[in-house]
């Protein structure tokens, strides 16, 4: 399962190209399976094997890539953290 993992292609696109996604051509399933930046403006797809045509022009990222992107400020709202009540 890590190798399929390691294996996926990730690209970043603009949520006004969602309408763009051929679902088929990715491995996620709808427009309401994709996971927002923090901000609403961008989403991302994966994709394994050959690069959907639709994604061709935009910068595709590895997992360990996509994963460092992804625990940006940018994509995960930092936790408050509130002292234990004693």
């Amino acid at each position: 399962m890590y190798l399929k993992i390691m294996s996926r292609n990730y690209v970043i696109i603009d949520k006004s190209e969602v309408s763009s996604v051929n679902f088929d051509q990715v491995l996620e399933t709808s427009a309401d399976t994709l996971r927002y930046s923090v901000d609403n403006s961008q989403t991302f797809v994966k994709y394994e094997g050959a690069k959907p045509r639709f994604l061709y022009g935009k910068d595709t990222y590895t997992y360990s890539q996509i994963l460092e992107i992804l625990a940006g400020e940018e994509w995960t709202e930092p936790m408050e953290w509130t002292e234990p009540m004693e």
